[in-house]
């Protein structure tokens, strides 16, 4: 039986955060963990960093992820069988293209989503889909809840955080990947995620975690300061939306 470590409480980790609804840790579906063994690892070491509850998001990308709600649920019914908690649930981070237009627009597709409809959304790193706008007005028509994935990550929003305020602004949930905050995928990355830290802008958090790499890096970060000093500004909304 896999249970959560009983440990002395560090002087910084993440027991502030409690919820992780961001991470790629479900096995053998994309980029994330290729096996049970490593899943079950990572989910280990999130709770000796004071994690209590996780919602793994697996992609779905037609072009590189199609996974389904069956070979994710499948895939997550593995790694339950094998930790034996109930402190996890699965839903999925789409890809704003194409294909997820066409999935909105057939009636009779239910979207795996976060509790209370929340659906997690990304784009292309490099280029804005030119669908964003009218795929968070679609959801939001059809009662979801959307929440734009890392938006610090974007490139073309480097120069334009007036554009990633606009999104809010027009109903759009905004989640900052903790690793940004301290430098892990870049400089820029890291300037941009403090700024809508500071304005006030972040509504939840989460780790994005793939592998170990990963988890050593935010494992490191919190040696050296604690994350949770970043976040006073925001209204963090990991426990209410999604906390049990």
């Amino acid at each position: 039986m896999f249970s959560i470590f009983k440990r002395k409480r560090q002087q910084a980790d993440l027991s502030w955060m409690q919820v992780d609804m961001h991470s790629h840790i479900l096995p053998g579906l994309d980029d994330g963990c290729q096996d049970v063994d490593m899943s079950k690892h990572l989910l280990m070491r999130l709770q000796e960093l004071g994690l209590s509850q996780f919602y793994f998001t697996p992609h779905i990308f037609q072009e590189m992820y199609p996974n389904t709600k069956e070979t994710i649920a499948l895939a997550f019914e593995q790694l339950h069988a094998q930790v034996g908690q109930e402190n996890m649930d699965f839903a999925a981070e789409y890809m704003v293209d194409s294909a997820f237009a066409q999935l909105l627009q057939n009636p009779e597709v239910q979207l795996l989503t976060l509790p209370g409809k929340h659906v997690l959304i990304e784009m292309s790193y490099i280029e804005e889909s030119k669908q964003i706008e009218k795929a968070v007005f679609d959801l939001l028509i059809a009662g979801y809840k959307p929440i734009l994935a890392h938006p610090e990550r974007y490139v073309y929003y480097h120069q334009r955080t007036d554009r990633i305020r606009y999104l809010r602004e027009i109903g759009c949930l905004l989640q900052v990947n903790l690793l940004s905050v301290f430098g892990y995928y870049g400089s820029q990355e890291q300037r941009v995620a403090r700024h809508l830290l500071e304005k006030g802008d972040v509504d939840l958090i989460g780790t994005d975690v793939h592998h170990e790499r990963h988890v050593n890096a935010l494992s490191h970060a919190l040696q050296r300061e604690d994350a949770y000093s970043y976040f006073k500004k925001c209204n963090i909304q990991n426990q209410n939306l999604f906390g049990k």
